[in-house]
């Protein structure tokens, strides 16, 4: 059963967001369980979760690594037969790094290399920034508050969030890590959705 953008616009855009707010609901349960067991609750099961269902419905490739090249605008991502080599090692950072970077920095790291591996044939964006959020809650010991979360305020000022991500790829590219910039960004999106709790 399939929705398709260009034979009923107004069905797709529905249904992209009841799978937002479905993911969001299997994301609060994540984080509960990342709060009460730490790294080890991050794996790709938990990756293939939020892409089946950020596009069920919308792509019948949901929760399963691509198995084809792709292309995202000057990016070129890396070969699909490395996606789940690449996707275990974005893992293992994480699992190792869980108690030395902070929460801003390996969310920041999550986001920019789901991103950067694109690992699905649709919904790599939204499966990223769901992963972000994720990794600010659980690494930083509690679901945070406010009324519009992180990943719709990425949603609304791509911007910034394309440029940090351009800066990480220059950064890899030159063979290290940078994500100062993503670092920055999240980190004043964390303050502005504590702000919107606080009325402010």
């Amino acid at each position: 059963m399939l929705v398709r953008d260009y034979d009923d616009k107004i069905l797709f855009d529905l249904m992209q967001e009841k799978n937002l707010l479905r993911q969001y609901d299997y994301l609060l349960n994540c984080i509960d369980i990342g709060l009460t067991h730490g790294p080890n609750s991050f794996d790709k099961y938990f990756l293939w979760s939020l892409n089946h269902i950020a596009v069920a419905n919308i792509s019948q490739f949901g929760g399963r690594f691509r198995s084809e090249p792709i292309y995202v605008g000057n990016h070129v991502p890396p070969h699909y037969k490395d996606v789940p080599d690449l996707v275990d090692h974005c893992i293992s950072f994480i699992h190792e790094n869980w108690y030395i970077l902070t929460p801003t920095l390996l969310a920041a790291y999550g986001l920019w290399r789901l991103n950067w591996i694109h690992p699905f044939v649709e919904g790599n964006g939204r499966t990223a920034r769901a992963v972000c959020y994720y990794l600010l809650c659980a690494r930083g010991g509690a679901l945070l508050g406010g009324n519009k979360i992180v990943p719709e305020r990425i949603r609304e000022n791509r911007k910034p969030y394309v440029a940090a991500l351009k800066a990480a790829d220059a950064a890899w590219n030159a063979g290290h890590y940078d994500l100062s910039d993503m670092e920055a960004f999240l980190a004043k999106l964390v303050v502005e959705q504590a702000r919107n709790e606080n009325g402010n």
